[in-house]
């Protein structure tokens, strides 16, 4: 997978400055989610991998985008045919998000709760990670009432582990050594 990333990158990267100089960061961002999921489609990724010319392969794969591709698009698709790279679309929508949340200050955070979080402790929440990450916050609430009480918090490669179930586990490590 670490490959396949390598190879999207300068394409994402591309792409990405592209969208922020003309100002078309959503536009861009919408069209390589469709065609990165057309790309993923079973029938589609066996036409990418097999041995179809590339400005064939490029014309089929515009036509059915349709018109979901801009010109600059369709360059984009054109340029990824010629190097035999539309298979690595997925991954290059994947990092295209990635680069467009560091460049807005955005990071999803994901939040498990013993019960559901009010309105207000929502936004309590996300104004203190906000701070905290100096990000801007997405949060993405899920319950899990084995948690007991407490929640955790995953934001990247930061865990907070407020649940009651994980601080049990810890007092019982300490007893049993």
């Amino acid at each position: 997978m670490s490959e396949l990333t390598t190879v999207a990158r300068p394409y994402a990267k591309a792409a990405f400055d592209f969208a922020v100089e003309k100002g078309v960061i959503a536009q861009w961002q919408d069209m390589l989610a469709f065609a990165g999921a057309v790309a993923s489609n079973e029938e589609m990724h066996s036409l990418l991998t097999g041995s179809v010319a590339a400005e064939t392969l490029a014309d089929v794969f515009i036509n059915i985008c349709g018109e979901q591709l801009d010109e600059h698009g369709q360059n984009l698709v054109k340029v990824l045919a010629e190097n035999k790279r539309l298979s690595t679309l997925p991954e290059i929508s994947t990092l295209f998000d990635a680069l467009k949340a560091d460049y807005e200050k955005e990071i999803e955070v994901d939040v498990t709760s013993a019960t559901e979080l009010t309105d207000a402790q929502q936004t309590e929440l996300s104004a203190s990670l906000e701070k905290r990450l100096a990000r801007k916050v997405k949060l993405n609430c899920n319950v899990d009432p084995a948690l007991i009480a407490g929640f955790v918090v995953k934001a990247g490669d930061t865990v907070i582990d407020g649940s009651v179930k994980s601080k049990l586990n810890r007092l019982a490590d300490a007893l049993q050594a």
